[in-house]
């Protein structure tokens, strides 16, 4: 059998996505997520592979942009929509997919791709590394209290309808997107998706809740400081309610704003828990709670990472300490990334050229994607024989740079 690849054309979208479900299960959409997902497709920036008129494979690359260490938000393919089906594994339907791909990424002039793995073990051989990771937390509320900074109790909260204060939330996700690196800035369209409420999504539990966090302004007005969208889900036992709160997403411009949420949602009535699957792994929450162990945490691999063109990227973000590193990368997938670069950078920014001089370090270019956000520490992947130390000195100098001196890299939901 011979197959084509080419890019997505609109009439083919029911096709090329029904292929996506079936490798992914086949277990069919609610028709708004459904919807969603088709308006929100990159037609001009996704590929198929076809058996005559069969899709076999699909992937997609969305237009994002994405906080860097020193708040800068850069452009970045959100690779998305992946799948071959069952019938073409192991004929090379992926490898050509991710070629065709990364070339198209280089030439549209984005540095970086990132992506969310289904199975991680996929994406390593095509240069991409494990950048961001998250935090779940199941919070036993009957035995967990939270210790709340002054000024918890000058914020108001109220009720809200979700898409009639969306507004009014967007602003306040779009003041967070520079201060943690790994966020994504919303773009048009995407603000749809915390409005996602499905049955398949509530699993039983009410339709999709909201509050908002308000403060009096300078001029006597309110304004929304803070939002918290979630389900609760009613149960009950042999000893009373057994309601679950289940966390969509919470945004604070304060910790007061951010506290007088949380205390909201561990107070609910006839519940005993708050499921939050998608924290950062330093959320200030750990340090409100009065009993860490209590909260049930665990931790998830999240967003992957990989430098499409090394010296830009590496240009784009700045270093928390001054360094001047010499790189060997090796990139078999792109060998144009290949060979040594020197980069020079602080604070205040950075610069990443070619050079002949000998090398510092030697790495590959996933280990560079991984350590890229500032979350993951260069000095642990040397530790783990990821990274090799030519140079005495140059790998603390390095991995003390690029970590990030703010916050941990967090991606704040899925695509």
């Amino acid at each position: 059998m011979t197959t084509e690849l080419r890019a997505l054309r609109k009439e083919d979208w029911t096709v090329w996505y029904d292929n996506l479900l079936r490798a992914f299960g086949g277990v069919p959409e609610p028709a708004e997520e459904r919807e969603l997902w088709q308006a929100l497709t990159p037609y001009d920036r996704s590929i198929g592979v076809w058996d005559g008129d069969q899709c076999v494979g699909s992937a997609g690359a969305y237009d994002f942009r994405l906080t860097v260490p020193g708040g800068a938000v850069v452009p970045v393919a959100g690779v998305t929509m992946v799948g071959v089906a069952a019938t073409h594994r192991r004929r090379g339907v992926l490898t050509s997919m991710m070629r065709r791909q990364l070339d198209d990424v280089r030439s549209w002039g984005e540095s970086v791709a990132v992506l969310t793995a289904s199975e991680p073990v996929i994406y390593g051989r095509f240069g991409y590394g494990l950048a961001t990771q998250r935090l779940g937390a199941d919070i036993d509320t009957t035995r967990v209290r939270l210790s709340v900074p002054p000024g918890t109790d000058d914020v108001r909260l109220r009720y809200a309808d979700p898409a009639e204060v969306l507004d009014a939330c967007e602003t306040v996700y779009a003041r967070r997107v520079p201060e943690r690196p790994g966020m994504l800035e919303r773009r048009p369209g995407w603000e749809r998706l915390d409005l996602l409420d499905t049955e398949q999504q509530r699993q039983g539990a009410s339709p999709l809740q909201c509050v908002v966090a308000e403060r009096a302004g300078d001029g006597g007005g309110s304004g929304v400081v803070g939002y918290a969208r979630f389900w609760v889900k009613a149960d009950w036992g042999p000893g009373g309610a057994e309601g679950v709160v289940q966390v969509g997403s919470l945004e604070a411009l304060d910790p007061a704003a951010r506290a007088a949420l949380w205390r909201f949602l561990f107070d609910i009535d006839l519940t005993r828990c708050v499921v939050a699957p998608r924290l950062p792994v330093d959320d200030p929450l750990l340090h409100l709670v009065s009993d860490v162990r209590r909260c049930g945490l665990r931790m998830k691999d999240d967003l992957y990472l990989r430098l499409v063109e090394v010296g830009a990227a590496l240009r784009a973000r700045t270093y928390q300490a001054p360094l001047d590193v010499v790189f060997e990368v090796e990139d078999a997938f792109c060998p144009w990334n290949e060979g040594r670069w020197r980069l020079t950078g602080d604070p205040k920014g950075a610069t990443c050229e070619r050079t002949a001089d000998a090398a510092d370090l030697s790495l590959s270019v996933r280990e560079l994607g991984s350590a890229y956000l500032g979350g993951v520490s260069l000095s642990s992947l040397a530790a783990a024989g990821r990274v090799r130390e030519l140079r005495e000195g140059a790998l603390a100098e390095a991995s003390l740079a690029f970590l990030s001196s703010t916050a941990a890299p967090w991606l704040p939901h899925g695509f």
